[in-house]
């Protein structure tokens, strides 16, 4: 019996031993999920693409749920999104949440536009533009930093206009291109073959979205709204279904493809996936005319100066105006001292004029409007294309166009536009204000009528 019992107890410790690594090792993998950061491009006052009338930032949106929806079946994924509604949300804040999150992936969707009838859908990895049009289209994507607040200091090193200043951009990506031209290659195929989709093929250019990332990342641009066909398909709940399908499962086979994270921290000499290089597409080049979008240096704005008040304007109390009690001596008037009587007069001060403040009469004026939204269309001022909406403006601000209702130097008059807006249907737009025909922060507005 006690032979026995010698032999038994080791077993059991050893069967004990590896249930107990077993239940580690799950435990493990529940801590490390595969983190997907999905991300709807524009959204808020920044409409997007508007190819028939459809609206990119809805679109994109819509699609994104739908991938976020299947991916969340799996226990082992967590979906982050960098919005969830109709937000604005600047490009390096987008590229914060994928950092912040340690994601394993970066997916931005976007739906395309062009003066031709092109269709299909691309998608694109970081990288220097391979021809003119890959350019024009991150370009176009690209132009949304001029809707930022500080957006001259944040993207100081960055010009849209220039492919040269997209080659500081593609450093920091270039150990993850590999895998990110792995997941664009399954995207496409899923776009290609089994939806049936025109494939645009796998494209690099300098989308500074991209560059905000620190993981393997791409930017799909699901199709073109401008094509009349492929534009209805987007719109409606079917396509969007289909695209966002297409999307979440080649995420799925990509993350079947690469190790976990609990493998990667343990396996000896794994190496990451390689694939040859994204060949540059033959197709036709489709040019558009040129338009060179010009570089807005801000202007500095007047500062306050100081107002000198010369000291000679000011009357000054010195010691002589002041007359002190003094020693009345009265004589006769034959010279004879007869008699010498002291009498104090009473101390007299020279009243002194307070000076008048000096009042400056400002020579600037403040005005407030209503900012309904910004697109590169060159939308008519006409009611009916806003809703109804009269007192309109725009302005040009690079390769977009701002939109405005009201003008007024009334604050609380503005408010009552705001909510006006809100009435028609404009419920992200925002008080803008302006010095001078000048944009200034709101709150900069407000201190100065307050003087």
């Amino acid at each position: 019996m006690k032979f026995k019992l010698f032999f038994l107890l080791p077993i059991a410790f050893l069967c004990f031993s590896f249930s107990s690594y077993a239940l580690f090792t799950e435990v493990l993998q529940e801590e490390d999920p595969f983190v997907i950061v999905l991300d709807a491009g524009h959204g808020g006052h920044d409409p997007g693409n508007l190819g028939n009338g459809y609206l990119e930032k809805n679109i994109a949106l819509n699609i994104v749920l739908k991938v976020g929806a299947i991916l969340e079946q799996n226990k082992d994924i967590k979906v982050i999104y960098t919005r969830k509604d109709d937000t604005f949300i600047d490009l390096f804040v987008r590229g914060e949440i994928a950092n912040k999150a340690n994601a394993d992936l970066f997916v931005s969707v976007h739906c395309d536009s062009h003066t031709s009838d092109a269709h299909g859908a691309g998608t694109f990895v970081l990288g220097l533009h391979a021809n003119k049009q890959n350019f024009e289209i991150a370009k176009k994507e690209n132009s949304v930093i001029y809707l930022e607040d500080n957006y001259e200091t944040r993207y100081a090193n960055y010009d849209i206009n220039s492919p040269e200043s997209v080659i500081g951009l593609t450093i920091m990506q270039e150990e993850f291109l590999d895998q990110s031209i792995a997941l664009a290659k399954i995207m496409q195929e899923n776009f290609s073959v089994k939806l049936k989709r025109n494939d645009r093929k796998v494209k690099q250019a300098g989308f500074i979205v991209l560059h905000q990332t620190f993981m393997p990342s791409v930017l799909v641009e699901t199709g073109f709204l401008t094509n009349k066909e492929e534009g209805a398909y987007l719109n409606s709940k079917q396509g969007q279904s289909k695209i966002g399908s297409a999307i979440a499962s080649a995420i799925i086979k990509y993350k079947e493809q690469v190790p976990s994270k609990t493998s990667k921290n343990n396996a000896i000499g794994s190496t990451p996936i390689k694939n040859p290089p994204v060949p540059i597409e033959k197709e036709k080049v489709i040019e558009e005319p040129k338009k060179v979008v010009e570089k807005v240096v801000p202007k500095v704005e007047n500062k306050k100066e100081p107002i000198v008040v010369n000291k000679e304007e000011v009357a000054e109390v010195k010691e002589k105006e002041i007359v002190k009690p003094t020693k009345e001596v009265i004589r006769s008037s034959s010279g004879v001292r007869t008699k010498v009587e002291e009498k104090e007069i009473p101390e007299v001060k020279k009243e002194i004029e307070t000076p008048k403040p000096v009042v400056v009469k400002k020579n600037y004026d403040i005005i407030f409007k209503v900012q309904l939204l910004a697109s590169g269309k060159n939308i008519a001022l006409e009611a009916e294309n806003f809703n109804g909406l009269n007192d309109l403006s725009k302005e040009p601000v690079k390769s977009l166009f701002r939109y405005m209702y009201g003008n007024t130097e009334s604050y609380q008059k503005v408010k009552l536009l705001k909510k006006n807006a809100d009435l028609k249907g404009y419920t992200s737009s925002y008080i803008v204000a302006y010095k001078d025909g000048v944009r200034i922060p709101v709150e900069k507005a407000l201190a100065y009528i307050s003087e």
